[in-house]
């Protein structure tokens, strides 16, 4: 492993920047691990770059080594209320790409309003796990290129993958959707590890403003309620005005924002 060396105010010593492992890098002063650096490719193809470091010495250090060796466009996502890591990287040369809100939804009928919501005439919901795979992935590849050649995918939530040659449904137990006697028109993607998380809600162009996401949203929350669960998260992008609409309507709260930065 190369270890180029930095000379550092953080001891008597040099800050010593080696990369231990394919993508991984450590910050030495003395011996002690003062940072740490890691590079992964997400699922869409987009490297992404962190850095964990206890003095923003290490950090500059930390990016440089990690910035030599790594191929651009590299990317990273920091809380916005962390206004030093931001600095951090906009000091290696990161600027903004987009900015995500994250919301905090009740599940309660009773507080969201939707308690009496039902799907507009001629649309069922078909819960997750009992949609037709087939009409699912139909769905959901009309709804992105239909995204695509609007106003493209910088306007859906950051863990929502292009893919555009490849799977767009990993695992379609996840998907509730709204129905027709000729197909299927919208969707939702609820995902239950630590705490619940709505991923994506989605419904055809040309079926929109018929209450069909408001039905979609609707179930969802409820199902969640019914198995206990008080309150789900989702992430909007800041520009995204309708989904923005659409949480904040049933009483979500703001509980923070992301920033997704590029270089």
């Amino acid at each position: 492993m190369n270890t180029p060396s930095f000379t550092s105010g953080l001891s008597d010593g040099a800050v010593t920047i080696t990369r231990v492992a394919d993508r991984q890098w450590h910050a030495l002063d003395d011996d002690l691990v003062v940072g740490r650096g890691h590079a992964e490719h997400r699922p869409d193809g987009r490297l992404f770059v962190t850095v964990d470091a206890w003095h923003d010495a290490a950090f500059d250090r930390l990016a440089e080594a990690m910035l030599a060796e790594l191929p651009t466009p590299l990317y990273t996502i920091v809380d916005e209320a962390d206004v030093a890591l931001t600095a951090g990287w906009r000091r290696a040369g990161f600027s903004i790409r987009r900015r995500e809100r994250e919301y905090v939804v009740p599940t309660d009928p009773r507080v969201t309003g939707l308690e009496a919501v039902v799907p507009p005439p001629g649309v069922t919901i078909v819960p997750a796990g009992e949609a037709d795979e087939s009409l699912l992935r139909a769905v959901d590849r009309a709804i992105r290129d239909e995204v695509e050649a609007t106003v493209g995918w910088q306007s859906m939530p950051a863990e929502v993958i292009p893919r555009p040659l490849g799977e767009t449904i990993v695992d379609p137990s996840k998907y509730a959707v709204a129905a027709a006697p000729d197909g299927y028109l919208g969707l939702i993607r609820v995902v239950r590890v630590i705490r619940p998380r709505i991923g994506l809600v989605a419904v055809r162009a040309g079926e929109q403003r018929r209450g069909i996401a408001r039905a979609l949203l609707a179930h969802a929350l409820g199902t969640l309620h019914r198995s206990g669960a008080p309150a789900a998260w989702t992430e909007v992008q800041e520009s995204n005005r309708a989904a923005a609409a659409l949480f904040e309507g049933v009483g979500a709260r703001l509980a923070g924002s992301n920033l997704e930065l590029v270089r």
